[in-house]
């Protein structure tokens, strides 16, 4: 058998990315039965999940090849139960205990990645204070990721759910939280990452308050009205910013372009000079001064 050294291991990981071929669950979903284990250390139990008795086999299945495990090395088989030992890149994949030609259970065997991982691969935001938002993993190398609040997505407490990629190779999950919006935030949330790169598994924790996530849409209405020399624009948050809005206030930015010479000025106040062409909207929550929405598509002054 061929051994791999951790060098040769992360050689192998880089090679991957590079030529970013398919990786063994194909894009689909994360597997059910997940065992993670160091490179060369330690011993991991496959469990058989059936009543069936002892008499049962074990097959290896890897890029598209079934083979029986062939007993002794690595392998020993006690009762229902298989424990590989000194696992190492070749031998990581698909196990599953068969009898009289029917599959059993299966368990996936990936390799611990023993590496920190910045949090910034995940990004979360929230468009109001309702009871949900959204996290977006944004490397697409990653072959099957899965999300969830806590800690605990492989410790027995199935939190995490896993979601296909998007066309651009983003995996974008809903969480749902139950923090009050009208009580101020004194714990931190924390969200879970789970991902498999070809046959490595990694685990990563962000955290945040929901405060710090706070990212409204952009306003869904703006309408002027001529006063004297000026016009007062009015701004209607929107639909997904929290109600009631005389409770959730919005700063409202407003961005205007004058007719004459064409240059442009921005104004807190919704009085603005009347001789413009065109203006435009953003919003933020002045409370916890969050980031601005998106602006307005320009909207074109006649009167």
């Amino acid at each position: 058998m061929m051994v791999f050294s951790k060098r040769h291991l992360s050689q192998w990981i880089l090679g991957f990315l590079l030529s970013s071929l398919p990786g063994l669950y194909g894009n689909t979903s994360f597997p059910d039965n997940v065992v993670v284990i160091k490179e060369n250390v330690g011993t991991a139990l496959l469990t058989c999940d059936t009543d069936i008795g002892d008499n049962v086999t074990w097959r290896f299945e890897r890029d598209g090849l079934i083979e029986d495990v062939e007993l002794g090395g690595e392998f020993e088989q006690v009762g229902r139960d298989l424990w590989v030992s000194e696992v190492l890149s070749p031998i990581t994949g698909q196990y599953s205990c068969w009898f009289k030609g029917k599959r059993l259970s299966s368990a996936y065997l990936l390799l611990d990645a023993e590496e920190e991982y910045s949090d910034s691969l995940i990004s979360c935001r929230a468009k109001s204070y309702s009871c949900t938002f959204t996290c977006i993993w944004n490397q697409s190398e990653y072959t099957a990721v899965r999300l969830g609040l806590g800690r605990n997505c492989s410790e027995g407490e199935k939190t995490c759910s896993w979601v296909a990629p998007l066309p651009d190779g983003e995996f974008q999950f809903e969480l749902a939280h139950s923090l009050s919006p009208y009580e101020e935030e004194s714990q931190m949330i924390h969200v879970t990452a789970e991902a498999i790169i070809e046959h490595t598994f990694f685990r990563m924790t962000k955290k945040f308050y929901l405060r710090d996530i706070i990212l409204p849409d952009s306003p869904q209405k703006v309408t002027c009205q001529e006063l004297g020399e000026n016009l007062n624009v009015s701004v209607q948050p929107a639909s997904s910013w929290s109600t009631p809005h005389s409770y959730f206030s919005l700063d409202h930015e407003i961005e205007y372009v004058y007719k004459d010479d064409g240059k442009s000025e921005r104004s807190a106040s919704p009085l603005i000079p009347k001789r413009i062409s065109r203006l435009r909207v953003r919003s933020r929550d002045p409370l916890v001064l969050s980031a601005w929405s998106q602006w307005t598509p320009w909207k074109y002054v006649t009167y």
